[in-house]
């Protein structure tokens, strides 16, 4: 599928184009991530997405700041959140390798959420991985390298929320852009190949009615 570009901006004409997903968009997601790959392979999305980002009014930049969070190894940018949409728009810094500190994204682990991405600058090494869960889902009791590939400039993938992966290392300067849907799991987990450790990751909002409870 070739997506024509119609001279909207350029988040803008790809969330036009994932809207026309059949809904729920969560359960096409195929049909998210052939829209997305064909709009990522447009030329100079770099200059494009640093164009949009210098474009923004103050109210703007401040709704993307507030949005936006740290992990152990990258900064989540923000950059499209709009209540009556199916998916968000993310821009991932990722820090230098000597800032990581273990954490989320060097485990195996899996996401919430399905979603797409490319890398816009840089590269990482990409890890997938089999595992085998515990009761009802809650942990990872084994984990196995199925396939890995260092991944460049261009490269595009996606992953499902069942599916699981690890980033051990990213060149310094690596961006990547993702379109997530929202999330169809109540939790992600992650698991420490070395120690055989699994740690089962809910959301804060989700607590409440736990912590309701403990009072």
């Amino acid at each position: 599928m070739q997506i024509e570009f119609t001279g909207l901006p350029t988040l803008s004409e790809l969330a036009a184009s994932v809207g026309h997903v059949r809904k729920p968009i969560a359960e096409h997601w195929s049909e998210v991530d052939v829209r997305f790959r064909d709009w990522a392979s447009r030329p100079a999305l770099r200059v494009e997405l640093r164009t949009y980002l210098r474009a923004l009014s103050v109210e703007q930049a401040a709704r993307v700041r507030e949005r936006s969070r740290e992990t152990t190894t990258h900064f989540a940018w923000c950059l499209r959140d709009e209540p009556g949409e199916a998916f968000t728009f993310w821009l991932h810094e990722y820090k230098p390798q000597r800032d990581w500190r273990p954490g989320y994204a060097d485990s195996v682990h899996n996401h919430r959420y399905h979603f797409s991405t490319t890398i816009v600058s840089g590269s990482y090494l990409h890890e997938r991985f089999g595992v085998r869960l515990g009761p009802a889902g809650r942990s990872v009791l084994s984990a196995r390298l199925e396939r890995g590939a260092e991944c460049r400039a261009g490269t595009a993938g996606s992953l499902l929320a069942h599916e699981f992966h690890r980033i051990p290392r990213a060149a310094d300067g690596t961006l990547t852009f993702l379109v997530k849907s929202r999330a169809v799991m109540p939790w992600s987990l992650s698991f420490d190949p070395g120690t055989a450790t699994s740690h089962r990751h809910v959301p804060v909002e989700m607590r409440l009615e736990e912590l309701t409870n403990q009072l």
